[in-house]
């Protein structure tokens, strides 16, 4: 039986994303999420299917968390944020991202990179 390999760093879990074509990066503007294409997604456009949380062991600016997420019109990609105290994101991110739904637990389980 194959034991399946650990992802550790952000670095590895973008990679992943970006070879499953996943790689299209949510960012927070006052409009909504957006890709950069001019469409804006609403937190009830999108879901959050996955969260990979990384906190750094000796380096505490290594706290940091992936969100992925897939809009209704079926667009995969994620959104990254430091957390605690190293959030750069302004402060409407914070409250929109915990707006957006989570894929049940049995779904969120089948979904792997």
């Amino acid at each position: 039986m194959e034991i399946p390999h650990e992802m550790t760093t952000v670095a590895q879990v973008l990679e992943k994303l970006r070879i499953k074509k996943m790689d299209n990066e949510f960012r927070y503007t006052d409009e909504g999420f957006t890709t950069g294409t001019g469409k804006f997604y609403q937190p009830e456009d999108l879901e959050i299917i996955k969260v990979f949380r990384f906190e750094g062991v000796t380096d505490p600016s290594d706290m940091s968390v992936v969100y992925i997420l897939e809009a209704k019109d079926g667009l995969q990609g994620y959104s990254l944020d430091a957390y605690g105290v190293y959030s750069e994101h302004e402060a409407g991110y914070d409250n929109f991202i915990r707006q957006v739904p989570v894929k049940g637990h049995e779904q969120q389980l089948l979904f792997e990179l």
